[in-house]
């Protein structure tokens, strides 16, 4: 059973960083995509960042240049580093596995975990 558990979430003052980090059991499969997509209330789940089976990575526009999301195998952990953040930032970040291809398209994505909450005050 595929589980993901994302951690790292919390509160933060703009312009500080936080990293949240993903314990998946999904890097048995050849071929995946894994992503981040967060939530804010009152908003549609957006795309954050997404990085597939052979490293290539994906940004939304309004993170690039200061989210990174990288993966370790061995630790079968994804991360999302998160810098410069804004209080447009603030939302449920939830941690999604695509498997068995690397579309990285939202639909595709079959697997998500629970989130990890991330505020930002300015």
């Amino acid at each position: 059973q595929v589980q993901l558990v994302e951690s790292g979430g919390g509160s933060v003052q703009a312009g500080g960083s936080l990293r949240l980090s993903c314990a998946t059991s999904t890097h048995t499969y050849r071929r995946y995509c894994m992503g981040w997509f967060r939530q804010a209330p009152g908003k549609e789940r957006e795309g954050v960042a997404t990085i597939d089976s052979f490293g290539s990575t994906s940004y939304a526009d309004s993170v690039k240049g200061r989210f990174d999301i990288s993966q370790d195998n061995a630790k079968n952990t994804l991360y999302l580093q998160m810098n410069s953040l804004k209080s447009d930032d603030t939302a449920m970040y939830y941690c999604a596995a695509e498997l068995g291809s690397n579309w990285c398209v939202r639909k595709f994505f079959d697997y998500w975990g629970q989130g990890t909450q991330v505020t930002v005050s300015s």
